[in-house]
């Protein structure tokens, strides 16, 4: 927790964290038909507590085109942002670098169970007239947001992991400032309220995935404390038995010593 990682160790750590995730999560959500069932079952729940606004939310930004670009751009480039984070923590505040850390590995492992048994059609599929803003626009191509490229997951709506990896970024920035600029450290949490609004408005997502993103957040963050205290745990039963002053310890010593003399 002192100490800064080896930069090899952590990449390697980080790169294989994300391949596998980004495997897993491709195998997961092949069920069109379960999928559109629960995003139908979602829309139903939201319905009922009056928070259906996704259409609502779609319609807003369809009209407004100059806010278009801005927000496709938004969605896309928020890994710029997520890595920007992690190479800022890992410099400059490495003392918060392998708790935050965990906490984001805690998060890939943690969702992949809910991809794989609640597979989740976004209302850009599920809900007749929901513009499908991104791809229509994307900077990455029309292939890559209608799931024409290889490898993607495109009914993993439940969580947005979007907003969840946003939050991370806000969590991280917040932990490195809070102590020396509360503040300040406030002001990172706008950029995954900035991305839950994006997320509606480009039909990508529904309200109860962004609570479902703050619930992942949390539960990882959660999880990566329990993982910090089993590793310090570990780590000090390890001193203790290197620091051993036993009998029988300072006797193996002891004859070691008296052999070498003779």
């Amino acid at each position: 927790m002192r100490g800064r990682p080896a930069v090899l160790v952590e990449v390697i750590v980080l790169l294989l964290g994300f391949l596998l995730f980004t495997h897993f999560h491709a195998l997961a959500g092949k069920d069109t038909a379960s999928a559109t069932a629960n995003a139908l079952a979602l829309q139903s729940v939201e319905r009922a507590l009056h928070v259906d606004i996704e259409q609502m939310a779609n319609e807003w930004l369809t009209e407004h085109p100059a806010l278009i670009q801005p927000a496709v751009y938004y969605y896309r480039l928020y890994y710029v942002v997520l890595v920007g984070v992690l190479i800022w923590v890992f410099v400059r505040h490495a003392e918060i670098y392998i708790k935050v850390r965990r906490a984001l590995l805690a998060m890939l492992v943690l969702v992949l169970p809910v991809f794989w048994a609640l597979p989740m059609s976004p209302p850009r599929f599920a809900l007749p007239g929901v513009v499908d803003i991104v791809a229509e626009h994307d900077i990455l191509g029309s292939h890559a947001a209608q799931g024409t490229g290889k490898g993607q997951n495109l009914y993993s709506a439940m969580p947005s992991l979007h907003v969840g990896w946003s939050a991370w970024c806000a969590y991280a920035a917040w932990s490195a400032l809070r102590a020396s600029h509360p503040r300040l450290a406030l002001l990172p949490w706008g950029f995954p309220l900035v991305m839950a609004a994006n997320v509606l408005v480009t039909g990508n997502h529904y309200v109860f995935d962004i609570i479902g993103s703050a619930v992942l957040l949390a539960v990882s963050i959660a999880s990566a404390s329990v993982w910090g205290r089993l590793a310090e745990r570990r780590r000090s039963a390890t001193r203790l038995r290197d620091a051993d002053p036993s009998p029988r310890r300072a006797g193996s010593r002891g004859g070691r010593r008296d052999r070498h003399a003779s």
